[in-house]
C-alpha cells in the first residue's frame, strides 16, 4: 500500500538548505561591501575646516605678566611648552621637544636648566645649548603681550638657531 501526499496549488515547498545560505552568504557580502565603500570614502573626504574652537585652542592665555616672577619658568602643560621669564624681564615659550632627538625636556629648578633625560643635553632658561648633543637651541612659540595679559601662539613653533632679541617678548 502506497501512500500519496498531494500539493494543493497554495502549498509550496520549503526553499532547499543551500538556497538559504546562497541568500545570508550574499546578504553578508552587501553589508561587508557597505562597509568598505564607507571607510573608503572616509579616507578620501577631505579634512575638516579649522573651526574657531580649533584656533582658540591654539592661543593659550597664560596670565598676567606680574604673576609671572623675573627669573622663572613655568610648565604649561596643555600647550605643551614653557613659559621662561627671563633676567631682563623679556619672555619666551619655549617648545618642550629636545631638539636632539624630540624628548620631553623637563626643567630643573635647582640647577636652573632644562635638562634632556634620554641623552642629557641641557639648556639654559632661554632654550640656549649649555651641553650638547643637542645640535641647536629649543624651538619657541611667538608671544604677546597685551594689556599685561601673555598670549601663546602654539599653533606656530619657531626653528631658531641662535636667540635673537626679536624672539624675546616685552611688555
Amino acid at each position: 500500500m502506497t501512500t500519496h501526499t498531494t500539493h494543493t496549488a497554495g502549498d509550496q515547498e520549503p526553499p532547499p538548505r543551500r538556497s538559504f545560505l546562497k541568500t545570508i552568504w550574499a546578504f553578508l557580502g552587501v553589508i561587508a561591501a557597505g562597509e568598505f565603500l564607507w571607510i573608503v570614502s572616509g579616507f578620501l573626504k577631505p579634512g575638516k575646516k579649522t573651526s574657531q574652537t580649533a584656533l582658540a585652542e591654539t592661543l593659550i592665555e597664560a596670565g598676567k605678566l606680574e604673576d609671572f616672577p623675573i627669573g622663572s619658568v613655568t610648565a604649561f602643560v596643555r600647550g605643551r611648552f614653557y613659559l621662561s621669564r627671563l633676567e631682563d624681564g623679556g619672555v619666551l615659550a619655549i617648545s618642550r621637544k629636545c631638539t636632539h632627538l624630540g624628548c620631553t625636556v623637563p626643567w630643573d629648578d635647582e640647577e636652573k636648566k632644562f635638562i634632556c633625560p634620554c641623552h642629557a643635553s641641557a639648556f639654559d632658561m632661554a632654550g640656549d645649548v649649555i651641553s650638547p648633543p643637542a645640535p641647536r637651541p629649543l624651538d619657541i612659540h611667538p608671544v604677546s603681550i597685551e594689556n599685561g595679559v601673555i598670549t601663546v601662539n602654539t599653533s606656530r613653533t619657531i626653528r631658531r638657531n641662535t636667540l635673537d632679541a626679536s624672539q624675546i617678548a616685552y611688555a
